[in-house]
C-alpha cells in the first residue's frame, strides 16, 4: 500500500499519495442511509472473521488494530461497538462510483480430458512464481503453449465458463464422478486485465448500455472463434489452486486467506481502502436499493479508485443472475478507527 499522509483540514480530511491526492470527508452515522436498519450482528461475525489477519499496512498501527479486535470478541451490542469504535469517512477520487458484482461459479468438469470436457484449467508453471515480468499472454496460452506440461488441474466443457471462471478467480467444479472440487486462485500471468466489455462497447460490437457478463457470453458463444478471439483482448490469465478444507456453506477465499460470506464481503481497491475494515455500501441491485454494512475482504484486477467495489453475491446459479448485471452507481463509506484519527 503506498504511503498516506493524514491531514485534517476543517470539515474535510485530506490524504495525500504518491500518485495522486484524494478527499476524505468524515461523517456522522445518521449521515448512513438505512444504518439504523441494518443486521450489525450479521456483519460483526463477516469481521471477526479476518480482524486478526487484517492487512491495514502503516495506515492502522497493529497495536490500534488489535485491540479493536479483542474488543470485538466481546462486545454484547454490534451496532454500539462499531459506533463506538470507528469514524465513517467518505473518499472521493475524482472518478464516478461503481458497484458491480461477483459470484462464485458452480460449472460441470472432469479430472481428465474426454471429447466434451477439452478446455483446461492450469496450476501455475513454475518458471512464473517469484517474478512480476509479463509472461505468455491469454492468445499464446489459449493457442496451446501448456500443453502436454501435465499441468491440467480440471477440464471444462465451455471456453466461454472458462473465461468467466477466470475473471471470478474462483469456483466450485461438479465433477463427472460425483465429487466437488472448489478451485481459487493460484497466481496470474502478470498482463494488465483489460476489460472485454468496454473493448466490445467501444468497437461497437455490443451496445454499451447492453454491455454485462450475460450479453458477453451470449454474443461469444454465437460467433464462435471469433468469439472467443474477442476474449483475447484480455492478455491477462489466471492460473488456479484446489482449495482444500471448505465447508459447502463457505465462500471462496478472498485476498485476506479466509472464506469471503455472500452480501456482507466486499472488494476494494486496497490502495484507498484497507482490507479488513468495515465499509458501509449504498447502491442498487436487482432487487432494489441496498445498504448494507460490509467487510473489505478482497480485491480484483477491475477495481480500481475509491468509489470502486466489487460486492460477493454468493455461489451458483441465483448469485450469478444478480452478479451478472450488478453495474451501478452509489457510495462507498470507510470506517477508520477513532483512536488513529486521534478521537
Amino acid at each position: 500500500m503506498r504511503t498516506i499522509r493524514a491531514i485534517f483540514c476543517g470539515a474535510a480530511l485530506l490524504f495525500a499519495t504518491a500518485a495522486s491526492s484524494q478527499m476524505m470527508t468524515p461523517m456522522s452515522f445518521e449521515d448512513l442511509d438505512g444504518w439504523a436498519d441494518d443486521d450489525h450482528a450479521a456483519a460483526m461475525v463477516v469481521f471477526r472473521r479476518t480482524c486478526a489477519q487484517s492487512a491495514t499496512g502503516d495506515l492502522v498501527p497493529d497495536a490500534i488494530w488489535q485491540g479493536l479486535c479483542r474488543a470485538a470478541e466481546f462486545v454484547p451490542d454490534a451496532r454500539a461497538f462499531f459506533e463506538t469504535a470507528f469514524q465513517p469517512v467518505m473518499i472521493t477520487d475524482g472518478n464516478d462510483p461503481l458497484f458491480t458484482g461477483y459470484y462464485e461459479p458452480e460449472l460441470q468438469a472432469s479430472r481428465s480430458h474426454t471429447d466434451t470436457f477439452r478446455y483446461p484449467l492450469y496450476r501455475r508453471p513454475p518458471e512464473v512464481a517469484g517474478t512480476s515480468a509479463p509472461w505468455l499472454s491469454r492468445a499464446e496460452i489459449e493457442a496451446g503453449a501448456l500443453r502436454g506440461r501435465g499441468l491440467e488441474l480440471a477440464w471444462l466443457a465451455d471456453p466461454v465458463d472458462a473465461f468467466f471462471l477466470h475473471v471470478q478467480g474462483s469456483g466450485r467444479l461438479r465433477l463427472t464422478d460425483g465429487s466437488v472440487m472448489r478451485v481459487g486462485f493460484g497466481g496470474r500471468n502478470n498482463h494488465t486485465y483489460r476489460s472485454v466489455g468496454r473493448h466490445m462497447a467501444e468497437t461497437g460490437l455490443l451496445p454499451a448500455h447492453q454491455v454485462s457478463a450475460g450479453a458477453i457470453r451470449n454474443w461469444v458463444r454465437e460467433n464462435g472463434d471469433a468469439g472467443r478471439r474477442v476474449l483475447n483482448h484480455n492478455p491477462s490469465y489466471i492460473f488456479f489452486v484446489e482449495v482444500e478444507g471448505l465447508r459447502p456453506e463457505d465462500g471462496p477465499i478472498g485476498a485476506m486467506s479466509a472464506p469471503v460470506t455472500a452480501m456482507r464481503s466486499v472488494a476494494v481497491d486496497r490502495s484507498f481502502t484497507p482490507l479488513g475494515l468495515p465499509v458501509w455500501v449504498e447502491t442498487t441491485t436487482t432487487d432494489g436499493p441496498f445498504a448494507r454494512l460490509m467487510i473489505a475482504q478482497d480485491v480484483g484486477a477491475a477495481i480500481n479508485g475509491a468509489q470502486r467495489a466489487d460486492i460477493f453475491f454468493g455461489s451458483g446459479a441465483e448469485a450469478y443472475r444478480q452478479a451478472a448485471v450488478q453495474r451501478y452507481g452509489g457510495r462507498l463509506i470507510t470506517f477508520f478507527p477513532r483512536s488513529l484519527l486521534g478521537e
